[in-house]
């Protein structure tokens, strides 16, 4: 971006009334500080772990009240993110647990935990699988920007996602709604809530959603790219034990079935651009093809039961609750390493059926057309690629010569709060309470010769089966989190001060379950290739960090809120699948030159985050404004990496030991006339890699999966068409600016083709095979949704268009450094449908 676009929305923020979405009131407990003629227009949030107004909290906090909620379609975390300012998400890409929240400049790095903490009904969720799952009837949601650990807990460094579902009243209601739109895209939703008897409710939720996705597979000739089903069940039953006791107990079933890994290869390599300028592909340029012989599945079976008590003590309220969440994933997908001849080079005899498919396969596609600057020669690609006779395949080919993938992550997890809090009414309130989490996790990833038979779901398959293992990765994770904490805030006059306090230990161990002695059928080498550099042994680690926040307001009236805050984010280390470190030195390091290191551990990460702001109303709550900066200081970020080669494929968490982000936020809203809203945000984030001591030459680039900027503008008009019919009409806007997705930018790297070119036939020096990743950052792009409808007491209608100019964008990037390319993802394309409810 130019110097002079960067200052002009810097300045934008600052001044221009650029809108914000807007937070509409909702039925919720009004806390004492609101006064009765405040009741109507107050927004009531539970931002620090107890209702007040959004006004009153000292930080910013977007949120989404149950009529936004209606309005904009929105019932999880991607529909969320594309409404909040200075926040991204990458979700689904590989499978539908992979969700990736991007708050101010901190990611959630794919195969660690998560940075953004989610929260419903009280009770913190604890696996990022359900990040973008629905949740239930929702009534608000609320997120919370910079550190939250030290209110909220575990994985709150960038920010939390706060839900609030709908609770049992004591009168019967409930609700449907459907919709239908292109791609025979089909949702509906319904609930009924209600009393039990004197003292007991309940509230009963289901989802469902299914559609033939976006893209097609051209060899198969079906849409098994991005299709998709889905369903859940909530349950909710709420109890009254006598006037100051009750008991939540929750249960949640969800399912999914689709497909996977919705990506195509593209390469980097300018020198190659002589023979097919394809060979040195700008990512966003690239035309999205899929031609996979393998069907990619992917499954995912959720499970929830919770239960929370709470007692009133007069000035103390005691709050228990415990949790038990199992969460299995499963996707099978077409492999990746056919342009290495893994499966031909080295076969073994005991394999031969696999070489005699591989040649039998391409000889029958020859000619098919498949991504430039790929092509299907007669023969299977005996070394690299053959430009003369030979195949270039790339990944996901047509072919039975790249294999197959099995991907797998199964995890419980069982965890519990006590917390005792003051009831408020007084200048000092106070929290104080201990936290307990146990996971057990278990992950593989396994690459098979393809028969033509499909894939085993079993990880381990023996020489001469239907789906032969070549490479496994399979370790088992345990992890014991224990946790103290506790926050205090006094208000004397219009200052209010605030101090909170966590203490997090987690013990984590992890075991590879590789069989001992098992070999490659077709390397002759360990399955696992780290086995090769010595035997795995169980490892542990322990992980602690204190984390405070401090908060400081000034209210010098209702309507106005100058505040400040600083706290200290935290998400603990862990482990990659064993022998990690020594694959990546001995194919890269060793092989080209690669300036990488990975280690099999990987260290906590810490950040230091500052904020400073001032919110406000004006004109009777007409208009509102929040103008926020911030500055965070971030110490061994946790990044993912993804590494292909002769090997298979590897996924990897590293650190990046140093990381500054800085930015500003500006936020209004305002009532032109009765029943007309303009909305809207800007956010612009600047960010800089200060020490990386895995990638060296990355200092001085931007915070990876960070965009420069985001824009949100809207407006919402809400008119009577007669004395029980209201139109609505509602337009949102979103620009997401240009965004790198790895620490390594514009820059040239050697590749695997670097250290093979000088050895083969071809006899071509070794920077011919370098590759340049200027071309590998996603532009920006703008993504507009529109609603129409009308509402009555208990009837609404509309018809809907989300990317209403079908815009194309990507959704994510994976550079694959020293393969010389990147793993690219489509982003939705226009969905126009109808939707119908009906509410009692």
């Amino acid at each position: 971006m130019k110097r002079s676009t960067k200052a002009l929305l810097f300045a934008t923020a600052a001044f221009a009334p650029a809108l914000a979405m807007p937070a509409h009131a909702q039925d919720a407990e009004v806390p004492a500080s609101v006064d009765a003629d405040e009741e109507d227009n107050a927004i009531i949030v539970t931002a620090r772990r107890q209702n007040e107004r959004l006004q009153d909290v000292p930080a910013s906090v977007s949120v989404l009240t149950a009529q936004a909620l209606e309005r904009t379609g929105a019932d999880n975390a991607e529909d969320f993110v594309q409404l909040t300012p200075g926040v991204t998400i990458v979700t689904g890409t590989a499978e539908a647990g992979d969700t990736q929240i991007n708050i101010r400049g901190i990611n959630g790095a794919r195969d660690a935990e998560s940075s953004v903490a989610l929260v419903v009904d009280g009770i913190l969720k604890t696996n990022t699988a359900q990040l973008n799952q629905t949740q239930g009837t929702l009534r608000q949601v609320e997120i919370l920007k910079g550190p939250q650990g030290a209110l909220y807990g575990r994985n709150a460094a960038a920010g939390a996602i706060v839900l609030q579902t709908l609770k049992p009243s004591d009168f019967f209601e409930g609700g449907v709604k459907a919709s239908y739109a292109n791609e025979n895209t089909i949702q509906a939703t319904g609930h009924v809530a209600g009393p039990l008897g004197d003292n007991l409710g309940f509230v009963l939720s289901g989802y469902y959603r299914s559609t033939d996705g976006f893209f097609r597979n051209e060899f198969l000739d079906r849409d098994v790219v991005d299709d998709q089903e889905v369903w859940s069940v909530d349950g909710r039953l709420v109890a009254n034990l006598g006037e100051a006791t009750e008991l939540d107990i929750k249960a949640r079933y969800s399912q999914l079935r689709g497909a996977s890994i919705n990506f195509n290869s593209s390469f980097h390599l300018p020198n190659f651009a002589g023979v097919n300028p394809a060979f040195n592909e700008d990512v966003n340029d690239h035309p999205f093809r899929y031609y996979g012989n393998i069907r990619p599945t992917n499954e995912q079976d959720s499970l929830d039961i919770s239960a929370k008590i709470e007692h009133d003590f007069g000035d103390i309220t005691l709050t228990a609750w415990a949790l038990y969440s199992d969460v299995d994933q499963l996707l099978t997908a077409d492999g990746t390493s056919a342009d290495f001849a893994r499966f031909i080079a080295a076969a073994d005899p005991a394999a031969q059926n696999v070489v005699d498919s591989c040649f039998s396969s391409t000889a029958n596609l020859t000619g098919f057309p498949v991504n430039q600057p790929g092509f299907v020669g007669a023969l299977p690609v005996p070394f690299i690629f053959d430009p003369v006779n030979g195949s270039t395949f790339g990944a996901y080919s047509p072919s039975t010569c790249d294999g197959t993938q099995l991907q797998i992550r199964q995890q419980s997890d069982i965890s519990g709060e006590i917390r005792l809090a003051s009831n408020g009414g007084d200048a000092l309130s106070w929290q104080i309470g201990a936290y307990f989490l146990n996971i057990d996790r278990e992950t593989g990833v396994s690459i098979g010769g393809d028969t033509g038979a499909g894939v085993s779901r079993e990880l381990f398959n023996a020489p001469g089966s239907a789906n032969p293992t070549s490479l496994l990765l399979n370790d088992t994770f345990d992890t014991s989190v224990y946790a103290v904490f506790g926050n205090a805030e006094y208000q004397f006059g219009d200052l209010t001060a605030g101090l909170a306090l966590r203490y997090d230990i987690e013990d984590r161990s992890s075991e590879s379950l590789v069989p001992a002695g098992a070999l490659d059928p077709f390397t002759g080498g360990p399955i696992n290739p780290g086995l090769a550099f010595g035997a795995f042994a169980p490892v542990d680690a322990t992980f602690r960090q204190l984390q405070p926040k401090v908060s400081l307001s000034w209210q010098p009236n209702p309507d106005l809120n100058f505040y400040a805050n600083w706290g200290i984010g935290f998400k603990s280390g862990g482990f990659n699948n064993q022998g990690s470190a020594a694959i990546i030195d001995a194919n890269f390091v060793q092989f080209i030159g690669a300036d990488v290191t990975i280690e099999d551990q990987y260290d906590k990460e810490v950040s230091s985050a500052f904020e400073a702001g001032v919110k406000g109303e004006i004109a009777g709550g007409a208009i509102t404004f929040d103008l926020a900066a911030y500055y965070t200081d971030i110490e061994d970020m946790q990044f993912f990496e993804f590494f292909v080669g002769s090997f298979g494929l590897l996924r990897v968490v590293s650190n990046i030991d140093e990381v500054d982000v800085y930015g500003i936020e500006f936020n209004t809203s305002a009532e032109v006339v009765e029943g007309w809203t303009f909305f809207g945000s800007v956010n612009v984030t600047e960010s800089e890699i200060k020490a990386n001591s895995s990638r060296p030459s990355t200092v001085g680039n931007k915070s990876p999966y960070t965009a420069d900027y985001t824009i949100n503008l809207g407006t919402e008009i809400d008119v009577p068409m007669s004395s029980s019919v209201d139109l609505i009409v509602r337009a949102d806007y979103r620009i997401t600016g240009p965004t790198w997705f790895h620490s390594f930018q514009n820059q040239e790297a050697p590749t695997l083709f670097s250290g093979l070119l000088p050895i083969s036939a071809l006899a071509l020096p070794d920077f011919v095979g370098n590759a340049n990743y200027g071309v590998a950052r996603r532009d920006a792009f703008g993504v507009l949704n529109l609603r129409a409808g009308i509402e009555t007491g208990n009837i609404t209608a509309a018809i809907f268009a989300n990317n209403a100019l079908n815009r194309e964008y990507l959704n994510e990037v994976i550079p694959a450094i020293e393969f010389g390319g990147s793993f690219i993802s489509p982003g939705a394309r226009r969905l126009v449908g109808v939707e119908v409810g009906f509410k009692f």
